[in-house]
């Protein structure tokens, strides 16, 4: 007699027009003022979670809040200061979140510099690596208690297809010796997803209920992004010189689908592929919905993670590493 095994719901596929709701979740977008930042928020936003803003400048997240409501009827979003070339300043946003919990932070602020001379963050450290890194490896530190506090918590690193040619020189981390801002800024991208690595590593090792995931959202440009006035405007010119560049590449609002789809999709804490894999997206990892894919190669380096890691700790005072299970 033959039996008929259970049945099962399979998880359906992952739709990046129809998000699963998440109205009882808080979670928080660095520099979710502008940019790739802002389709996170406001795609998050219509999941009827809680939506914080991290911004350095008031004015530009209040226009961002205004922006989101107006395309989400009661969305749920306010904005929270924050400076991550000022690590003195980032132990209190915590604090400002006015939260017992956190259910994801969305690392995805940073600054991208064109043309020399080098700058520095009021620390002293190169303005793209002391911001885009060190930054929100000292804020992952101070939120690590609220995101212990939610049931899954993630944090959701977003790099950078630019990190993908791009090799660390540890001995040279601030870009003293040889400052080239393209490269200083792909270096700074892949600094910042070797930390998520690292972060996934001592998180299961310790146990953690919160997990960390690398995404990239591919070529992302401005001409192909939809306007969001006041906060990004396309106009006409922009879209005509633009339609080549959209057989490959792609707008900021689909640069935003990888990191959305960190944030809520179950199917992204599976620990059989967790550790060895990145959300990218689908075409060449340059434009298209997001899909798991493997590490790059260089960025599955062990050695190279925890010397960063040590460096990073050193240079911002503060331990990543003490996460409570």
């Amino acid at each position: 007699m033959s039996s008929t095994p259970p049945f099962t719901h399979p998880s359906p596929p992952w739709n990046v027009r129809c998000l699963p709701g998440a109205g009882d979740r808080v979670f928080l977008v660095t520099g979710g003022n502008a940019g790739i930042g802002y389709f996170v928020s406001e795609q998050l936003s219509a999941t009827g979670a809680t939506v914080v803003l991290g911004s350095r400048n008031p004015a530009r997240a209040g226009a961002a809040t205004e922006a989101i409501r107006t395309r989400v009827p009661g969305a749920r979003v306010r904005a929270v200061r924050l400076d991550l070339a000022d690590l003195s300043s980032l132990e209190a946003v915590a604090g400002a979140l006015g939260v017992d919990r956190l259910d994801a932070v969305v690392l995805n602020a940073g600054v991208a510099l064109d043309d020399p001379p080098r700058r520095e963050t009021g620390d002293g450290h190169e303005l793209m690596f002391g911001t885009n890194h060190l930054g929100h490896f000292a804020l992952t530190s101070w939120l690590m208690p609220l995101l212990s506090a939610a049931p899954a918590a993630r944090v959701v690193t977003t790099g950078s297809f630019a990190a993908k040619s791009e090799r660390l020189d540890l001995d040279d981390l601030q870009s003293r010796a040889d400052y080239r801002p393209k490269r200083t800024y792909g270096r700074s991208k892949l600094a910042q997803m070797y930390f998520g690595v690292e972060l996934g590593r001592r998180l299961r090792a310790a146990g953690s209920t919160v997990a960390s995931v690398v995404v990239h959202p591919g070529g992302a440009l401005d001409s192909l992004t939809p306007s969001r006035p006041p906060v990004h405007v396309r106009g006409a010119g922009a879209r005509l010189g633009a339609a080549p560049a959209a057989l490959v590449l792609q707008g900021k609002d689909a640069g935003a689908w990888p990191a959305v789809r960190a944030v809520l999709d179950p199917a992204v804490l599976d620990p059989s592929v967790r550790e060895s894999a990145m959300w990218e997206p689908r075409v060449f990892g340059l434009r298209g919905e997001p899909r798991r894919a493997p590490l790059w190669h260089h960025l599955a380096d062990p050695v190279v993670a925890a010397r960063l890691w040590e460096a990073s700790r050193a240079l911002t005072g503060v331990d990543v590493g003490a996460v409570p299970g």
